[in-house]
């Protein structure tokens, strides 16, 4: 029996008076790879940043509903965000490294949490370089910027970035939009290793992407989850005819 990381239940989200989530349930387990499909807009990108409160930092959001992580809610008052963010990691859209060298790149993270003694630090970006597969293109030039690496390098570091932290999951924005098919198929072979320590929750548009990487596809329309199931279910034989439509390419 799988282990439940997250439960969600009637979760709405609001962006003013626009009704961005509508009435989402669904559960995300432990160590499988859960991708987000759906046409731009319908609500993808704003389900993830539910799950470590980054519309929080959106005024006008507003978010009725139950987010369990770990059985906990955590969207209640006072619950730590912080603590939150570190258990779960994102990865943007587009790599964003910070304008500093490699090495304090992936250091940024645990320096905030406290960490200073140089040995300590040098363990923790060694470790989370290679979890993320970067370790033997940069350990001659961690000094060097990151803003000299290859774009798919970029995001293999800011994946790194991440993993310093030791979260528990790893949210993914459309990671390898922005990249190359090189590049991209560094990033989902990486994720492929990584679920064996991490949950991971990958928005994607594409469906060769969804049905390559992941356990389990949910199926976002208008702000609404239309279908959720492992993922060959949902490409071999989908329980909505629109689901069918939007995988073999009808519309979206």
């Amino acid at each position: 029996m799988m282990t439940t990381v997250f439960n969600i239940e009637n979760l709405n989200l609001f962006y003013g008076d626009f009704h961005a989530l509508k009435n989402i349930d669904m559960v995300i387990y432990k160590n499988q790879v859960t991708a987000l499909i759906g046409p731009s807009g319908c609500g993808k990108s704003t389900f993830i940043r539910c799950l470590n409160r980054m519309n929080d930092l959106i005024p006008e959001a507003k978010m009725e509903g139950c987010v369990r992580f770990d059985g906990e809610e955590c969207q209640i008052g006072g619950y730590d965000v912080i603590g939150l963010r570190k258990r779960v990691g994102m990865v943007f859209q587009k790599p964003n490294p910070f304008p500093m060298s490699i090495f304090d790149n992936v250091a940024f993270g645990p320096r905030q949490q406290g960490i200073k003694q140089k040995e300590v630090l040098q363990g923790i970006v060694e470790k989370a370089l290679k979890q993320a597969a970067l370790y033997e293109e940069v350990k001659d030039r961690l000094t060097s910027s990151a803003l000299s690496l290859s774009g798919g390098q970029q995001q293999r570091l800011c994946i790194a970035r991440a993993l310093a932290l030791e979260p528990e999951v790893i949210l993914m924005d459309e990671p390898t939009s922005a990249l190359d098919p090189l590049a991209t198929q560094r990033i989902e072979s990486l994720i492929n290793d990584l679920k064996e320590d991490y949950t991971i929750v990958i928005v994607t548009h594409s469906m060769q992407q969804a049905a390559r990487i992941s356990d389990y596809t949910a199926f976002f329309y208008m702000g609404e989850l239309r279908e959720i199931d492992t993922t060959e279910k949902i490409f071999k034989a989908p329980r909505l005819k629109q689901t069918e439509d939007y995988i073999t390419g009808r519309f979206g």
